[in-house]
């Protein structure tokens, strides 16, 4: 009896392992298996039940950057609510990829039942991402870099992003002109989705020329110096995209080191505090909001109920906007009232 048992355990493993291998490479973007965050309690129900005890640790990139920070307290928000205990840990900085991967590992082996995970990369966390199968642990890939073999991700449409920003240059400035891309970490999912949105977004209106396109490498310093350059060589320029604020930011002193404020447009992503300081300053032109503390929020619930056995979607999109000077104050509540301006967006 025990030998059957053990043949029918190996086979239900053996299966879940071959399940994760036909699984296509993610493309959280383009993945037909999503569905919107805002869908999730009427498609799936009211939250269940969770036992008692349920420990599940958080591993981040960073906790220098602010969006990384948020997005934890979104976690810590929503396991509160939901009575489990959460543990929120990161490498030391966004390029310490063999840190994260141990922090990681140690989560698996000191019993945490659930797993959500920002990796450095595509690959510095898929080790464990095959040890939390085999311990039949779930995981979720949480927004930027994209582990092609992860079964469930929740996050932004990362191109859409680039894509917003285009959008108000081609609307913003019907004569076009010259504009240069500052972008993140290379081979980062998301920080080439997002320059790709913005490139050929704008280049199709047929009246901008990408300039320069130039590694930040989410970096404020780093960013500045490549502003610098790109400021001397293209004086003309009407405007930069960087694909996070802090780079966005960076770029914003090296703009006013030129003169040029208020005539080169500035625009960075994540919605952080100091990005929406700087707009209401007059200086940095915008951001797209990601909506860190909802995406934490939506991502451990999701979490929650994949370990409660539902079936949920591979792809969980959260919600974000473009944020300028003219609409910034609408987001600056707590972060239940943008919930609920998020939901009512959502036409829910």
């Amino acid at each position: 009896m025990k030998k059957l048992l053990a043949a029918a355990v190996a086979a239900t493993l053996f299966a879940g392992q071959v399940m994760a291998q036909d699984l296509a490479p993610l493309n959280s973007d383009t993945e037909a298996n999503r569905m919107d965050w805002a869908e999730l309690e009427a498609k799936f129900g009211a939250f269940p039940k969770m036992p008692e005890g349920l420990k599940v640790g958080g591993v981040s990139k960073t906790l220098t950057n602010e969006y990384w920070r948020t997005l934890g307290e979104g976690y810590q928000r929503f396991a509160e609510k939901a009575g489990v205990e959460v543990a929120y840990q990161a490498a030391q900085s966004e390029g310490d990829q063999l840190g994260q991967l141990t922090i990681a590992e140690g989560m698996v082996t000191q019993g945490y039942k659930v797993l959500l995970v920002s990796p450095q990369t595509d690959a510095n966390l898929q080790p464990v991402m095959e040890q939390a199968k085999s311990a039949g642990i779930p995981v979720v890939n949480v927004n930027d870099a994209v582990i092609p073999q992860a079964e469930h991700y929740v996050g932004n449409v990362q191109r859409d992003n680039g894509v917003r920003v285009a959008k108000w240059f081609i609307e913003k400035y019907p004569e076009g002109g010259k504009v240069a891309i500052v972008e993140g970490q290379a081979g980062v999912y998301a920080a080439v989705q997002r320059t790709d949105g913005f490139r050929k977004t704008i280049e199709e209106s047929g009246k901008f020329q990408v300039v320069a396109s130039v590694p930040g490498n989410w970096d404020r310093q780093t960013s500045y110096d490549a502003a610098t350059n790109i400021l001397q060589q293209h004086p003309d320029l009407v405007g930069f995209y960087a694909n996070n604020d802090g780079m966005a930011l960076g770029i914003v002193e090296a703009v006013k080191s030129a003169n040029l404020l208020g005539k080169v447009a500035v625009f960075g992503t994540d919605g952080t505090s100091d990005a929406y300081k700087s707009i209401e300053a007059g200086e940095l032109t915008g951001t797209v909001d990601s909506f860190s503390i909802l995406t934490g929020e939506v991502a451990m619930e999701v979490a929650l109920r994949l370990s409660a056995g539902q079936a949920l979607p591979r792809v969980v999109a959260t919600p974000q906007a473009l944020i300028t000077a003219d609409n910034f104050k609408e987001f600056q509540g707590s972060p239940d009232d943008v919930r609920a301006l998020l939901m009512k967006a959502a036409g829910k």
